[in-house]
């Protein structure tokens, strides 16, 4: 088999090579803006009217991205940039084609979504147009900023773009009759870039929610997605920019708790932790980051979903430590095969309950960033404490990866982990022999695709785990092409994955099978109410050596794109399940489906999104027809009401009634999500969770309030609660109050 996999990768890097060739052959449309240090002090009160502003080169003339792509944005758009020894300075004014007020969105930072009146500045420091950072500022002052990572290419392949990296720079707006202004102060320390570099790649792009439109400018197809780096112009300095002085961050935190846990009657326990976090600019572009005694209370709760499934279901990483360069790590494999995935750090298994339960993190440090144009590099390494309830030794986690970029805009990178028993010798219950034979590593190697134009993209790649025992067919294989065009957009996917495959830090949900999905959809664009509409079909067939196939997923399905941002898509879905173990799919009941039989159902999907720039606007989705040897009929989606610059009240639910013929179990999968988000100022938010989950048999209340008294610098009070739904009965109950500050040295 390990041949086979072998001959399929050497075939698909023959047949990407001409495309990795073609893309050095673009023919370009990059516009360019000159930028000249500032003569004078900027004042950041969002009026542009320093001499170094009024004479500053303009960034105009943006195109349109949404509805349409071949015209110039009918919303005018000015563009400015200046600098001086400390800061990079963004000027914007954004003139309005219609008159009224903006759409009061909430105050909270790291806005997103069509409804905002926005402006986004993205730039490409390294000139690779694959990874960047993006700026941007609403018409109520409101920041945002992200990082941009991977092919950010069409909707079917792979895009970065994570607005929970945060940073450190300053703002302003003015709203005036017609138009408004903003400006931004961005310190070069926040940045990472090549010290005497003349030039940069950058893009801007605005969205206007009175007329639903996108304009960018330089020009992105609509095919592919507005803050993509592949489609940048040159941002050209009037003399090389010098290298940032000494760049070192202290971001020390002091908490206390309060937890009980009714289920044991333990006393309740009170404990307080200080620790806290360094950044040291090595380099302009190379970053060393060191926690100790990290505390995460204060992330914001996963939002619970219902699964209907046989595997586990994925949660994006949101604490702090793990967000910056992290797809050096994370975009390795593909999104249900990741040799690395941050949010196994810190957890472990209990082995009575088999479920995840938090894991303490003595320390931790981490290098990540550029060594020049071509290179990037990413070491890491934590150390995890021993906890005895449990049986879990302390463990060091190892993790390296390297990426070298090849041609226009692909990359190849390669990557180690090692997870480590360590620090228990000479203890009953962890021996000096188990502590050095509990080891799990993987090492790996990927090749990315990207042309110049982004029409065609993909990755290769090839992992194999390293365990105690059996080492036989631990090896995971797959590739991805992906052909994107304005009128067609075709993918192929396939995986080969070995039954012994286990990356214990990684995430895999199921191993021991091979995955063939072809998918295709056209697109077509009237000049009316709809935006686009087409077809399309995507395909998944899944077998293993044992019992030949066990899975297929047809889709044929429709889509409609709204000039109004709404978005329709409804589909005809035949599944075929061959069960390799017992499954119930209500998740109770004395009767599952049993191992070894099959089953093949058709049903019936919708899926239809409001206009969001609406003070009441929804999501929902349905399915209706059969389900293994019974029937379905699910509702699910996002009910939302904002309250203007006060917030948002979101109804999240999930329904699944679910009937299956006697003797086998059926029932109602439920999940009831009410969230409150209050913005009562720019610095002041309220967020609560309310999620009942019958699956779980568990209501979970989550009520976090920040206080951001200085930039990056934060109070949190948060205030958790599990109950039992029957009778209310509470399992357990915490409550934390953290204190960070973020201090430039």
């Amino acid at each position: 088999m390990k041949t086979q996999v072998l001959q399929i990768i050497f075939v698909f890097i023959a047949l990407l090579l001409p495309f990795c060739l073609k893309s050095q052959n673009k023919e370009s449309t990059t516009k360019h803006l000159q930028v000249n240090k500032a003569t004078e002090e900027i004042q950041l009160d969002g009026m542009l009217n320093e001499k170094s502003w009024q004479s500053a080169d303009k960034a105009t003339n943006f195109w349109q991205y949404f509805p349409m792509d071949t015209t110039l944005s009918f919303c005018p758009t000015e563009a400015k940039i200046t600098y001086d020894d400390q800061f990079l300075y963004v000027g914007f004014k954004v003139t309005d084609r219609e008159a009224g007020p903006f759409i009061k969105t909430p105050l909270r930072r790291d806005f997103k979504g069509d409804h905002n009146d926005a402006i986004s500045v993205i730039f490409d420091t390294f000139s690779d147009n694959t990874n960047g950072i993006l700026f941007g500022i609403n018409a109520y002052g409101v920041q945002r900023e992200g990082m941009l990572s991977g092919i950010s290419g069409s909707s079917g392949a792979r895009s970065g773009f994570d607005l929970s990296w945060d940073n450190k720079w300053f703002s302003e707006t003015k709203i005036s009759d017609g138009y408004w202004t903003a400006e931004l102060a961005i310190p070069f320390k926040t940045l990472r870039y090549k010290g005497g570099a003349s030039s940069w790649k950058v893009n801007f792009y605005r969205i206007d929610s009175k007329t639903a439109e996108r304009s960018s400018w330089n020009h992105i197809p609509r095919n592919q997605l507005i803050y993509s780096v592949a489609f940048t112009g040159d941002l050209l300095f009037d003399e090389p920019l010098p290298k940032p002085g000494a760049n070192i961050t202290l971001i020390p935190y002091v908490s206390g708790l309060a937890a009980k846990d009714f289920l044991s009657g333990a006393e309740t326990n009170f404990n307080w932790n200080i620790g806290g976090d360094i950044k040291v600019g090595i380099t302009p572009s190379l970053n060393l980051d060191l926690t100790f005694n990290p505390d995460f209370s204060q992330v914001e709760a996963d939002e619970q979903q219902s699964n209907l499934t046989r595997f586990e279901l994925y949660y994006p990483e949101k604490r702090q430590f793990f967000l910056e360069n992290q797809d050096i790590f994370a975009s390795f494999g593909a999104s249900k095969l990741r040799p690395f995935f941050s949010r196994r750090l810190g957890i472990a298994v209990d082995p009575d309950t088999k479920l995840y339960v938090q894991n303490k993190i003595h320390y931790g440090a981490r290098l990540s960033g550029r060594i020049d144009k071509n290179w990037r590099i990413g070491v890491m390494n934590m150390q995890s404490a021993r906890d005895f309830s449990i049986q879990h030794p302390g463990t060091n986690y190892s993790v390296v990866a390297i990426q070298r970029q090849l041609f226009a805009r692909s990359n190849i990178s390669v990557i180690g982990i090692n997870k480590q028993a360590t620090n228990s010798q000479g203890n009953e219950i962890f021996d000096s022999d188990s502590i050095r034979n509990d080891y799990n590593r993987l090492v790996g190697i990927d090749y990315n695709l990207a042309s110049s134009d982004n029409r065609w993209s993909g990755k290769i790649f090839y992992h194999q785990t390293i365990s105690p025992g059996n080492n036989k067919n631990t090896y995971s294989h797959g590739a991805n092409l992906v052909y994107n065009i304005s009128a067609v957009n075709i993918e192929w996917n396939h995986q080969l994955v070995g039954e012994n495959f286990n990356p214990e830090i990684g995430f895999a949900p199921r191993t021991g099978y091979n995955l063939l999905s072809p998918g295709v959809q056209f697109l077509l664009y009237p000049d009316n109410s709809i935006a686009n509409h087409g077809p399309g079909i995507k395909t998944e067939y899944i077998r293993n050596k044992d019992v030949g196939k066990t899975d297929h997923e047809y889709l044929l399905f429709y889509t409609i794109d709204f000039a109004s941002s709404a978005k329709f898509e409804g589909g005809l879905k035949n599944d075929y399940t061959y069960l390799l173990r017992d499954f119930n799919p209500v998740g109770s009941g004395d009767s599952p489906l049993r191992e070894g039989t099959d089953y093949n159902y058709t049903s019936l999907t919708a899926e239809y999104r409001s206009d969001r720039r609406n003070d009441f606007y929804y999501q929902l989705e349905t399915q209706i027809g059969q389900f293994f040897n019974g029937g379905i009929l699910s509702f699910s989606g996002a009910l939302n009401y904002r309250f203007g610059l006060l917030g948002v009240v979101t109804l999240n639910f999930s329904y699944n009634n679910i009937s299956l013929p006697e003797p086998y179990s059926d029932g109602t999968v439920l999940l009831i999500g009410p969230k409150l988000d209050f913005t009562f100022s720019k610095k002041v938010f309220l967020t609560t969770f309310f999620q009942y989950n019958n699956q779980i048999d568990n209501i979970n209340i989550n009520a976090r309030f920040q206080y951001r008294y200085k930039p990056v610098s934060d109070f949190y009070l948060v205030y958790t609660e599990n109950y039992f739904p029957n009778g209310l009965v509470s399992k357990n109950r915490a409550v934390v109050a953290k204190l960070s500050y973020w201090l430039n040295l």
